[in-house]
């Protein structure tokens, strides 16, 4: 091809208003400044699940400084909207430098995914690691997922210790 040939166009799917995916990105320093991003959800007719899993999450004990450890999975039935990965993950990485309790973190996930989206149905399931000895797991939705959806168990193990 010559350097003359035009590119061609890029499909209209939402995603030429991003800022970040397919960019060179900074890392956010705290949740509050993550931009999160979302495009038009592709067959939004109809209802199927999207699922996120950060298996190594972190933040910090809004306390002691002292980092704690999650599993998290993310469920949602988009309505109109989906949310653009890259912005969710450094969404997610934001939390690092983030003191708070476990239970805020959890939630400050959910709502935030909830005010962007607007799902028809959204569940967190943040499986924290033991923190004093004692495992703390946050779970919340948005309401009963809608009837003849499929919503598959989220298959994380309760954590059992180390022997």
């Amino acid at each position: 091809m010559s350097s003359s040939t035009p590119s061609p166009a890029r499909p209209d799917d939402g995603s030429q208003t991003l800022t970040q995916l397919g960019c060179n990105t900074t890392q956010p320093t705290s949740p509050e400044e993550a931009i999160l991003e979302r495009v038009p959800a592709p067959d939004a007719d109809r209802r199927y699940v999207v699922r996120f899993t950060a298996p190594e999450f972190t933040s910090l004990c809004p306390v002691t400084g002292q980092p704690d450890f999650a599993h998290i999975v993310i469920d949602y039935i988009p309505r109109q909207w989906i949310v653009e990965s890259k912005s969710l993950k450094l969404f997610l990485t934001s939390f690092r430098n983030h003191g708070a309790f476990h239970e805020k973190c959890s939630m400050q996930i959910a709502t935030t995914l909830v005010d962007l989206l607007d799902p028809v149905w959204l569940r967190i399931g943040a499986y924290w690691y033991p923190r004093g000895g004692m495992p703390i797991d946050i779970f919340w939705q948005t309401g009963a997922p809608p009837e003849g959806a499929w919503i598959p168990p989220q298959d994380v193990s309760g954590y059992r210790g180390r022997g």
